[in-house]
């Protein structure tokens, strides 16, 4: 059962406030991290294919436990067949599991994915909303899926997209020290520019899949290795 506490964030969209941590890095170290993260990926975006919100929204929820190769992998011949939200909202969840399938826990994202396509057309005129409130009462969105949607589609920084890349390599760096994605979000937003939350998380999660990777980190060709002392470092 939901804590009063996880419902009322749900309800406000609000990331948990946690108290101030003693441990934040001194600011020229932030913007040396910052200043080589724009020099390595300047570019870094989504990499999840889509060509409007409402087909972000779907990937997004389709890459929960799954790689985004896959996603689009399947997502290329799943929009081209439909669309629309509208057509989504219309679907036997039987045909969209099969579609899916590969993507893993298909039933729980078929019924999410057509549950939120029939919100999206009865509530909301077959728009996605643009606003963090309105996006958690989607089913199937929590504020990670909330925030790529928003920052990608919308360009709105409303918090910032912690995956399991941000989620290690933040805890790596010691930009966050909180043991749970929610807090290392609320970490991040306390120490970041607001400007740079949007940015951030597409830069760190391509570092994290190029270099920064989870069991065995590319440190010799990292270029914040002067600036993590992480116990895992390879070198």
């Amino acid at each position: 059962m939901k804590t009063t506490a996880a419902r009322k964030r749900r309800s406000t969209g609000k990331a948990p406030r946690r108290k101030k941590d003693d441990r934040r890095p001194p600011a020229n170290r932030l913007d040396k991290i910052l200043a080589a993260l724009d020099r390595h990926f300047p570019q870094a975006e989504c990499a999840l294919h889509h060509k409007n919100p409402f087909q972000l929204l779907v990937a997004t929820i389709l890459s929960a436990q799954c790689t985004d190769e896959r996603v689009n992998k399947v997502t290329s011949g799943l929009f081209e067949k439909h669309p629309s939200a509208r057509d989504f909202a219309r679907l036997d969840p039987k045909v969209l599991e099969e579609d899916i399938h590969s993507t893993g826990f298909f039933r729980n994202k078929a019924k999410n994915i057509i549950g939120a396509s029939r919100q999206i057309v009865e509530k909301f005129r077959s728009e996605v909303p643009q606003s963090m409130e309105e996006l958690l009462t989607l089913p199937g969105v929590a504020r990670k899926t909330a925030n790529v949607v928003l920052g990608t589609a919308y360009g709105k920084a409303e918090g910032v997209v912690v995956d399991t890349h941000v989620f290690r390599i933040a805890r790596r760096l010691k930009l966050a020290g909180g043991k749970t994605p929610e807090n290392v979000e609320q970490d991040l937003m306390e120490l970041l520019p607001r400007d740079r939350w949007i940015a951030f998380s597409h830069q760190v999660i391509l570092f994290g899949r190029k270099i920064c990777q989870a069991r065995n980190p590319n440190c010799a060709e990292c270029p914040l290795e002067s600036l993590c002392d992480s116990p895992d470092k390879t070198v």
